[in-house]
């Protein structure tokens, strides 16, 4: 036998046919002989809504690090996203955001970007990229319903198919990317691994969604968001509108309790007025409702440190919302995925099998670090939130992201440092080195904006806009 079929599992598993699951098997195809997706419903031939993804309704974006690492993974992914109609949104030259610190400028050089596409479209390319390998094949209808194995060697799992048959499934690797619904704590439970630490922690935020037509070209057009504000004395909202494929506008608006949107289709521009500017109500005013509004309220933070499990059974890896599931608020759901899906590549490009799933397992975590920082560091700090409140330290660092949040609406320099982290290319301890540090003590060095910034061009169609509204 030689050293590389030595250093090569001959059989992986995925339970979840998510987009974590797909990159999943995007990491695992060049390193194994076969993969198998197994996953409980129907997978579309399209760009259709999958069953099972509720938060499908609600805006997605990638970030540029999780963007780069679906290329990393699946090369030409991200063309053929554009190509389809996704939008690429230079940052934060095309990006119209009200922080809770002021209008954020749009700088004319461009550091990063998104790219926004509704998420059926995102699931339907990277599936199809996917899939188009014969190394990977997917059981549908097909549920899995436990571990193979002890509590040192996982060895495969159990399936269950719609008509009830239960048969086991054996594998060198199994990757839960099965989401929040993942089973994988109750099932090590079941081996005798009881020292899973988690957290949970709510602001309570709900979701309501829907598509239009866009009453303006979309090629082009900026992202529209309205920050929430913790500080204010009132349940904190926000909103974003997203141009997507098919001339379309993707809008949520969300609330904490308190003051959280409805289903009503009535209401839904009535609370995009109650936002701390009415940017979005003015400009949903003029666009075409071509959805019913879709509400969600599972919005929670939750991360399960797998990789703090001593010891960790060998041939066992959970990636994307089964380790840890954010808050949409933040966008970065798809990108941490997508980030430990490269994570997990890299280990097995080591071709060490021994102690693989653990190293994998702590590399995954690292990815999700940032994202988790990002998410929890905010959401601590609204009075809804329950599992966990701010520290002293945690408010200090707050006071500390703000001002230089405050410094970044007339600083590039700021901007940038913070737009590092926010697309997930960057620690959040870098904004603590020296020179972001003199950034933030230097303060704005361009006075504050008193209201959006459109450019020329667009301010032009928007004026064409009312005066046909008018007429």
């Amino acid at each position: 036998m030689s050293e590389a079929t030595r250093h090569r599992p001959a059989h992986a598993v995925v339970i979840g046919g998510s987009i974590a699951g797909m990159l999943a098997a995007a990491a695992l195809k060049r390193h194994v002989d076969s993969v198998e997706i197994i996953e409980a419903h129907e997978l579309p031939e399209g760009p259709e809504p999958r069953t099972g993804v509720p938060q499908a309704a609600h805006i997605h974006f990638l970030q540029t690090g999780g963007a780069e690492a679906i290329d990393a993974l699946l090369p030409g992914s991200i063309d053929l996203l554009l190509a389809a109609g996704a939008h690429r949104i230079p940052e934060t030259t095309n990006m119209v955001i009200y922080s809770p610190e002021g209008w954020y400028r749009r700088w004319k050089r461009a550091t990063h970007y998104l790219i926004t596409a509704s998420r059926d479209l995102t699931d339907h390319i990277i599936r199809q990229q996917v899939l188009k390998d014969p190394r990977v094949t997917v059981r549908t209808h097909t549920k899995a319903v436990g571990f193979l194995g002890t509590r040192h060697q996982i060895t495969g799992v159990r399936v269950r198919t719609a008509g009830g048959t239960d048969s086991d499934l054996h594998a060198d690797l199994v990757v839960d990317a099965s989401g929040r619904a993942s089973r994988t704590p109750q099932w090590l439970a079941g081996f005798g691994i009881t020292s899973l630490a988690s957290d949970h922690i709510d602001s309570g935020l709900a979701y309501a969604s829907r598509f239009y037509r866009a009453p303006l070209p979309t090629q082009g057009w900026p992202v529209i968001g309205v920050q929430a504000d913790p500080s204010l004395p009132r349940p904190g909202n926000a909103g974003g509108i997203l141009p997507i494929e098919g001339d379309r506008w993707h809008v949520s608006l969300m609330g904490a309790p308190g003051g959280q949107p409805t289903s009503e289709p009535d209401a839904f521009e009535s609370f995009a007025r109650t936002l701390r500017h009415p940017i979005m109500a003015d400009l949903l005013q003029h666009a075409e409702p071509l959805t019913d509004v879709r509400v969600t309220h599972s919005t929670a933070n939750r991360r399960y440190y797998y990789e703090r499990v001593r010891p960790w059974p060998e041939g066992l890896i959970v990636l994307g919302d089964s380790a840890a599931a954010f808050n949409p608020l933040y966008g970065h759901g798809m990108s941490a995925a997508a980030q430990g899906a490269v994570a997990l590549r890299d280990e097995l490009a080591t071709g060490r099998l021994p102690g693989l799933a653990c190293r994998a397992q702590r590399a995954i975590a690292r990815r999700i670090d940032t994202a988790w920082a990002l998410a929890v560091g905010q959401d601590i700090h609204f009075p809804t939130t329950t599992g966990k409140r701010p520290t002293v330290a945690d408010r200090l660092l707050h006071r500390y992201v703000s001002r230089l949040s405050r410094t970044a609406t007339g600083s590039f320099q700021a901007a940038t440092a913070l737009t590092d982290v926010l697309a997930l290319q960057a620690t959040p301890t870098s904004l603590v080195k020296p020179r972001v540090l003199l950034t933030a003590l230097v303060g704005p060095r361009r006075p504050p904006l008193d209201e959006p910034q459109f450019t020329h061009a667009e301010q032009i169609l928007l004026n064409q806009l009312q005066r046909t509204t008018d007429h």
